[in-house]
């Protein structure tokens, strides 16, 4: 791609559009996951008490399902963003192709 193209869609308002919406909802996703991750070591380190206690009257402890949430809830933000990259953000970047590169 030659220097003019580049500085075209660098100028394209929708260019920065998505260049925006893009790095906020991805440190968003990364701040979210970053406390859930640290938020579970922290339990880990500083209640583990909490986390062997047992449920009930059966053998499963609290951090069993908890730990099991963590690895769920990446699975669900990861699924979430894809979905989302793969209808707004490449709706945007079609759009720029369509505008910027007649």
């Amino acid at each position: 791609m030659d220097t003019l193209n580049i500085e075209r869609i660098q100028a394209d308002p929708t260019y920065q559009k998505l260049k925006r919406e893009r790095s906020s909802f991805g440190w968003t996703l990364t701040i979210l996951m970053l406390v859930v991750y640290y938020g579970y070591i922290l339990l880990i380190a500083f209640k583990p008490g909490f986390l062997a206690a047992r449920m009930g009257s059966g053998v499963m402890t609290w951090g069993i399902p908890i730990g099991f949430g963590v690895i769920v809830f990446t699975i669900l933000i990861t699924a979430y963003y894809v979905r989302r990259a793969n209808s707004e953000f490449d709706d945007l970047t079609d759009q720029i192709k369509r505008e910027v590169l007649k």
